[in-house]
């Protein structure tokens, strides 16, 4: 084999892990139903991963199954927003829900950090701080999400 194609599948290869890496972000973009969620700030800016906001969830972030591996948040409409009715091992038979990964202490639904300029980034730490903030989360129907937005509600 020479050297032209051993390159071009080492790269078709990295290009495949690629895209299975962000497959369900991309997923949950394209095909995901628009949601807001009530949104805590955890951490705004830190000087070694650049400027962004960290967001805790309530309801959401604070539940564990207490055994790390995946877990399911099943999701229900409170007026404006969605709130979390629930946490399992099992994925929801119907309904929008959130797959997310346990680690014991805390659930990552890979929406929990959001990078954006400097400015931006003290303006949604105090809207979000003052509770005046929401987060705009897409989620396809095998509970992938992928953060959109922060605003005012």
């Amino acid at each position: 084999m020479n050297t032209r194609i051993r390159v071009a599948l080492v790269c078709l290869v990295n290009l495949g892990l690629v895209g299975v890496a962000v497959a369900g972000q991309l997923s949950a973009r394209a095909t995901g139903e628009e949601i807001t969620l009530r949104v805590e700030p955890v951490d705004p800016i830190d000087p070694f991963r650049g400027t962004y906001v960290d967001l805790s969830y309530p309801g959401i972030s604070t539940r564990t199954t207490n055994e790390a591996g995946d877990a399911y948040v099943s999701l229900a409409r409170r007026g404006q927003v969605w709130e979390a009715t629930g946490v399992a091992t099992d994925r929801p038979d119907e309904g929008p829900f959130l797959k997310c990964h346990d680690d014991g202490w805390r659930l990552n639904c890979g929406i929990e950090s959001l990078f954006v300029p400097q400015e931006r980034a003290r303006e949604i730490e105090a809207e979000v701080s003052g509770g005046h903030a929401v987060a705009v989360v897409k989620v396809d129907s095998r509970g992938n999400a992928a953060l959109v937005s922060v605003r005012k509600p």
